[in-house]
């Protein structure tokens, strides 16, 4: 009898022994492939096709930008030194631009340079972990809206009067959102966000599904772990959702009713969620991040005029 005992337990010490190593593994690569920001992310992105006269569009209002444009550096409370793109002028209006997932504040400057032609100041940083930016860690949101915090309160320090609106694509619209949650100064008047997600685990959980077939438990649930003990946070602090309710920015909620990267479902939880003063726009047709692209006059219209509600 007791060898039996000693049998049954050495097979489920076994058993578990495996179960840990796999889910450690699983729990690795995930991080390895979603929140490191040094890895290869062509599994999550595939390959681009990009219009050739939208690029250039875009290259050539980049460039007029840059003119204007000279470097500005934070070191944030968590001792990483951060990087922005700033061009000011002789004003009062703010606009801090968020860039997405895997991109740098290069890919905002030719919107930047839209606001800086209508006369604003305008903050373009790179995240943590991205462009000039310290850090290996990719934080979804979690960290970087404490980071922008840091960078409004700088642009306050230097301008009292600052009026400032916050716009982000992707993960810099969910950053901006998660933004909104914090106890913002009056100075933030208003926050526009185009493609964000709910929150980092619904993103993660939908792309498992999509990529892999998978379901979020275990494979989050071990890439969570993981993320906490290399990333330093937790992926579940990463939630818009949850900001928005919070929210006293007016917010400019947008998607494409095309996007199958953050799926169109997530933009109407967190429109009916937000308690502050809001609006939505969905553009037909649009994939992710590409509403500017695919209806420009209906997509600056509308944020021209939501703008100009709350600043003058």
């Amino acid at each position: 009898m007791k060898k039996r005992t000693k049998i049954i337990i050495g097979i489920c010490i076994t058993i578990l022994i495996i179960i840990t190593g796999v889910i450690g593994y699983a729990g690795n690569y995930f991080y390895t492939l979603a929140i490191d920001s040094t890895s290869d992310k062509s599994v999550v992105f595939g390959s681009s096709e990009n219009d050739s006269v939208a690029e250039k569009a875009k290259s050539e209002a980049e460039a007029a930008f840059m003119k204007h444009v000279k470097d500005r550096w934070l070191t944030n409370q968590d001792g990483y030194r951060l990087h922005a793109y700033e061009a000011s002028q002789n004003a009062n209006k703010w606009l801090i631009a968020v860039h997405g997932y895997m991109g740098q504040g290069r890919d905002m400057l030719a919107s930047g340079n839209r606001f800086y032609d209508m006369g604003y100041n305008v903050l373009v940083p790179d995240l943590r972990s991205h462009g000039q930016s310290e850090g290996t860690a990719i934080g979804m949101g979690a960290w970087d809206s404490d980071d922008i915090v840091e960078w409004i309160n700088e642009i306050i320090k230097d301008n009292p009067k600052a009026e400032i609106a916050l716009y982000g694509v992707s993960m810099g619209a969910s950053t901006v959102m998660m933004t909104t949650g914090h106890n913002l100064p009056e100075n933030v008047k208003v926050a526009i966000e185009d493609c964000g997600y709910t929150s980092a685990w619904d993103e993660f959980s939908y792309q498992l599904d999509d990529l892999f077939g998978l379901p979020s438990f275990p494979a989050l649930d071990a890439a969570n772990i993981v993320t906490m003990i290399r990333g330093g946070y937790n992926l579940k602090d990463a939630d818009a959702l949850e900001a928005v309710k919070k929210s006293k920015t007016p917010t400019l909620f947008i998607h494409g009713d095309a996007d199958d990267f953050v799926p169109t479902s997530m933009v109407y939880p967190l429109y009916d969620a937000a308690v502050c003063e809001k609006d939505i726009l969905i553009i037909k047709g649009a994939g992710h991040g590409k509403s500017k692209e695919v209806d420009p006059k209906t997509y600056w219209d509308k944020i021209d005029s939501f703008i100009e509600t709350y600043m003058k």
